[in-house]
């Protein structure tokens, strides 16, 4: 899955831009928190997000055409569907994670919702998420963290002027 219009962005080349330019509309992110709630039909989704009809159809054509969500029918007559993510939908469990987390801290006196991690044979427990590096299994920290632009014509500080 590319975007040609991920491509041509202006300014610096940049995984996160590209990544706005699928989730990085309020409707959009909202409707796929949706989805991982476990809200497929489309007059649930209206419902909790709070999204004006016409936006949501046009954030969830917008998912389906980037492969993050896609539509099964579940009603012959009339014909109705409703949205699932697929794996790259699946894929944003951490970013919503991470807001939800980031929200909680910095902007509500008390969490909407609570993220339980259940793991075979043990008892549910309050998820508290940390960024681990899968090749040493040492949690990720800010001061351990280094940028390397692989992008030619460019370093940290911006394009490269010669």
């Amino acid at each position: 899955m590319t975007s040609h219009a991920a491509e041509n962005l202006p300014g610096r080349p940049c995984s996160i831009a590209a990544a706005l330019l699928v989730v990085g509309e309020k409707w959009a992110l909202l409707a796929v928190r949706e989805l991982l709630y476990g809200n497929h039909r489309f007059e649930r989704i209206v419902q909790n997000t709070g999204a004006p009809r016409d936006r949501l159809t046009a954030r969830l054509r917008a998912l389906e055409e980037a492969g993050v969500i896609e539509r099964r029918p579940y009603q012959e007559r009339p014909l109705r569907y409703e949205y699932h993510l697929t794996e790259a939908g699946r894929e944003l469990v951490p970013v919503t994670q991470a807001l939800l987390s980031w929200g909680d801290r910095w902007l509500l006196p008390e969490p909407p919702v609570t993220l339980d991690h259940a793991p075979a044979g043990h008892h549910p427990h309050p998820l508290d998420p940390a960024w681990t590096c899968r090749t040493c299994g040492e949690e990720a920290t800010g001061p351990d963290l280094t940028l390397r632009v692989n992008s030619p014509g460019w370093d940290r500080h911006g394009p490269v002027v010669e």
